[in-house]
């Protein structure tokens, strides 16, 4: 993991500012260093005065591949070009990397780059195209005068891009304090380019410099030759011709389903380096964000596979004080005096399911040390803490990136109360134990996995609308959109205490073994029902059986629940579910043109008023959409029969 900079300017270096330069710090502990690079021109017309531009590159680094920390951005001596990378390339074209992958990057990289300008573009795209792992990256290619920058096509890495106030280019990994209003995603449809040849004009600006072109991401069989080969195949949308068999523990695809998480999972979490104050047999290599759901209590069991067994595993469980729930508790133990007292953390639902996961996993691999810590934040830390996640987390600014993104700050941070032995009595008030924080540096996230493997109520609702036919563009639409959601996000904010997020359902070889096999392989929907699967969901019916494949009898029968709602960050105040700086702006100045299918009436369930006339601002729109439902978009508005619609931007898609 490491944190990148990089700004493009033509009257001085830009550098960024002390507080960016923090955080990136935060992201990356190891090391720290700038390299500017000035490139001069002589104008064509030979009579203006000779130009120059400035290149900024700043890299922090979290070193967790190789023996030895490798200090960025890498300059080649030879031709000056540059890399800031920020990623895992655990294959390139299909070969395992061994060491230290930065390098092997780079030299790849430069492989690419010749004195054919037109040539190295598209050997680049080659380049770009055999990595598999999480990246972003920006790249100077000094020999012809460009810049690349991207990140991979799911989006695992964050980087951000936009102009300061005097039209300089800035790049970085979370959000430049001097350029926060205009900051945005880099998009993951492709790889973006500059042509910095063009500043031979001396007409252009330092802001027409920056002509961004965009090497496209394409999985067609045939392509042009500016487009980059995605490494992720479309979905398999045949429908079954009869009735699909039962899927059991035995099913050939369920057994093939836990070979390729253990492939996946081996690659992320072999040969991780010892982090600072690690104590062999005593402290942790790797920790799971752990909510006891079947996701994430599958790769912990996996793990235990990979693992020497003399090496701990911590499970990270964060649970809040939410006032508003912390009331109502205190209410009905009024009602009911007698009854004794729940803790408002031991009673949050990802904290009894993850306490009931801690004892299946042991139970199931006694030889292993599996250490509960139990991360409890009192609502003061939350609001301690709040403007620095908000900061994070930009530009995502609603309150559900609030309640998300604070869940996964604290889950990160790893400071908690242990605990290895599940049936050992609980801290109390009376008698706290100590707090240990996690030396892993490497988390493992369950994400993914619901999208793959149709594991959302709407897939549900997807099937019994229209069969598997609806379910297919449901799942298809989930897949499609992952890097264009919330992984960013999650970056930033996970990123922030020196740790890196690994995502072994996102493993492109794995997505890709998974979109080829047909629907009815993944989940359960419209199967028969046989007693080896009774009273089992069908939401990720095929991971559910890996499970029990693992002995992981509870745990394969955990209900999917939503990561602010089981840590209960969700909707802590009472009366108040939007962002008081965005969505109060939002509801005031906005309005909605009204559709012929609402009245009045319906409209006095989300406004103060109805729209008086239908009037809409230029950037928001409403569209027909089938697969987007109203009431799980507007807040919690409830609207019986309402039609599908879609608001754009993407404000309210799906959560």
């Amino acid at each position: 993991m490491c944190g990148i900079f990089f700004s493009l300017s033509s009257s001085k270096p830009t550098e960024s500012t002390q507080e960016t330069c923090s955080l990136l710090q935060k992201r990356g502990p190891d090391s720290y260093k700038t390299h500017t690079t000035q490139k001069d021109i002589n104008p064509q017309d030979g009579v203006s005065p000779s130009l120059s531009y400035y290149l900024t590159f700043t890299s922090t680094v979290l070193s967790l591949r190789g023996d030895h920390v490798y200090t960025q951005p890498l300059v080649d001596p030879t031709t000056q070009s540059v890399l800031c990378w920020n990623g895992e390339a655990w294959k390139i074209a299909g070969e395992r990397v061994q060491g230290n992958d930065t390098e092997r990057v780079f030299n790849l990289f430069l492989q690419a780059v010749d004195s054919d300008q037109k040539g190295s573009v598209g050997k680049m795209a080659e380049a770009i195209a055999s990595l598999s792992g999480p990246f972003a990256f920006v790249f100077y290619d000094a020999v012809n005068s460009r810049l690349f920058y991207s990140r991979d096509c799911l989006g695992r890495r964050s980087l951000l891009e936009g102009f300061d106030e005097d039209g300089n280019l800035k790049i970085c990994s979370i959000c430049d304090s001097a350029s926060v209003d205009c900051f945005k995603e880099v998009s993951t449809e492709g790889v973006c380019t500059i042509d910095l040849a063009r500043y031979q004009d001396p007409s252009l600006s330092s802001r027409d410099l920056c002509q961004i072109e965009t090497l496209p991401w394409s999985s067609a069989t045939s392509m042009p030759a500016d487009h980059i080969r995605k490494s992720i195949p479309p979905m398999n949308t045949s429908l079954p011709t009869e009735q699909p068999p039962a899927l059991t523990t035995d099913s050939a695809f369920v057994e093939q389903l836990e070979s390729k998480l253990h492939q996946s999972l081996e690659l992320r979490i072999q040969n991780i380096p010892e982090p600072p104050g690690y104590i062999a047999g005593e402290t942790a290599k790797t920790a799971v964000l752990f909510s006891g759901g079947l996701d994430c209590t599958l790769l912990a069991r996996l793990s235990h596979n990979i693992l020497p067994l003399d090496e701990p595993i911590d499970l990270l469980n964060v649970a809040f004080e939410n006032p508003r729930v912390a009331a109502a508790a205190k209410a009905n133990q009024q009602k009911s005096p007698t009854s004794p007292p729940l803790s408002i953390y031991e009673n949050c639902p990802d904290r009894i399911t993850g306490r009931a996961a801690h004892i299946e996993l042991q139970a199931t691999c006694p030889g292993r040390t599996w250490r509960f810590i139990a991360i409890d934040i009192p609502y003061t830390e939350t609001l301690a803490h709040r403007d620095q996640v908000k900061r994070l987390m930009r530009p995502h600014n609603t309150e559900m990136d609030m309640s998300i993104a604070c869940a996964l700050y604290f889950a990160s941070r790893g400071q908690g109360t242990a605990q290895t032995n599940p049936s050992a009595q609980l801290p109390t008030p009376d008698t706290p134990s100590p707090t240990y924080t996690t030396t892993s540096r490497v988390l493992l996230s369950g994400l993914g996995a619901d999208e793959l493997f149709a594991g959302y109520g709407r897939h549900s609702v997807a099937f019994n609308r229209g069969g598997f036919k609806d379910l297919i563009a449901e799942i298809d639409l989930d897949v499609s959109r992952l890097g264009s959601r919330n992984l960013g996000r999650d970056d930033r904010v996970l990123s922030h205490w020196g740790r890196e997020t690994r995502f072994p359902f996102l493993d492109e070889d794995f997505v890709a073994w998974v979109l080829r096999a047909p629907v009815w392989e993944k989940c359960g929907f419209g199967l028969p029902q046989i007693d080896t699967t009774a009273g089992i969901d069908c939401e990720k019916l095929a991971l559910r059986l890996v499970a029990l494949r693992l002995g992981l009898v509870r745990v394969s029968r955990e209900k999917k629940r939503a990561i602010q709602f089981g840590a209960r960050t969700a909707k802590m105040e009472t009366g108040r579910s939007r962002d008081s700086s965005f969505f109060s702006f939002f509801s005031s100045t906005v309005t909605f043109s009204r559709t012929p299918s609402y009245d009045d009436r319906t409209w006095k369930q989300i406004l103060p008023k109805p729209p008086p006339h239908p009037t809409i601002l230029p950037s928001f729109q409403y569209t027909q959409h089938p697969q987007a439902h109203l009431s799980t978009q507007i807040s919690d508005a409830r609207i019986p029969n309402a039609p599908s619609l879609l608001v754009s931007p993407t404000l309210f898609l799906h959560p």
